[in-house]
C-alpha cells in the first residue's frame, strides 16, 4: 500500500479509477469536474443522469468515457462555512465513501484530485490534511483491495501541501 503525490492532470492519469470534484447534481460544471467531463465525453454525462445526483459526502461510480482509467467515482464535497456545518467530516466521508466503492469494485489503484479547496473555498492545509489521514487509516484496512493511492495536484501549493504532510 502506497500514498503518492504528483502534480498532473488528473484526467491523464491511467488508474482503475480517479475521483471527481463533483457537484450534487452530477452534470458538471467547473475546474475538476468540469475537466472531467470535457475529456471523458457524453458518456459519463448520460451515466450520472440514470444516477440523478448525489449528497455531499457522499460517492457514485461511473465510466471514465474517453480517459485512460476505468472509472470516475464522483464525491460531492462541501463548501466551506467556517467549520460550522460539519465541513471536516464531511470531507472525511468524501474519500472514505470513494475508497469503500473503490473497494467494492475490486479496484487497486486510486486517484484523488484535492477535494472543495477550489471554488467551495475549503482550506487547503486543512484539506489536505484530512485527506492524507482518512486515506492513511483506510489503507491500513486489512480488507482493502486498494493498494496504490495517489493525489494529484495540479498546482504547485497543494502539491507543496501534500508532499510536506506525507513527508513529516
Amino acid at each position: 500500500m502506497k500514498i503518492e503525490v504528483l502534480r498532473e492532470d488528473i484526467t491523464t492519469f491511467d488508474v482503475d479509477a480517479i475521483v471527481n470534484a463533483a457537484n450534487k447534481t452530477l452534470r458538471g460544471g467547473g475546474g475538476v469536474d468540469g475537466a472531467i467531463h470535457r475529456a471523458g465525453g457524453k458518456e459519463i454525462l448520460e451515466e450520472c443522469k440514470e444516477i440523478g445526483g448525489c449528497e455531499t459526502g457522499e460517492a457514485v461510480i461511473t465510466t471514465a468515457g474517453k480517459m485512460p482509467a476505468r472509472h470516475v467515482i464522483h464525491t460531492v464535497g462541501p463548501v466551506w462555512d467556517g467549520s460550522e456545518n460539519n465541513e471536516d467530516e464531511l470531507l472525511q466521508n468524501c474519500y472514505k465513501n470513494a475508497l469503500q466503492l473503490a473497494v467494492e469494485y475490486n479496484l487497486k489503484t486510486i486517484a484523488f484530485p484535492n477535494i472543495s479547496t477550489g471554488v467551495y473555498g475549503f482550506p487547503k492545509e486543512r484539506a489536505a490534511r484530512i485527506a492524507v489521514e482518512t486515506v492513511g487509516q483506510m489503507l491500513n484496512d486489512d480488507e482493502s483491495s486498494v493498494k496504490q493511492v495517489f493525489f494529484i495536484c495540479f498546482d504547485k501549493e497543494n502539491y507543496d501541501l501534500y508532499t510536506n504532510i506525507l513527508e513529516g
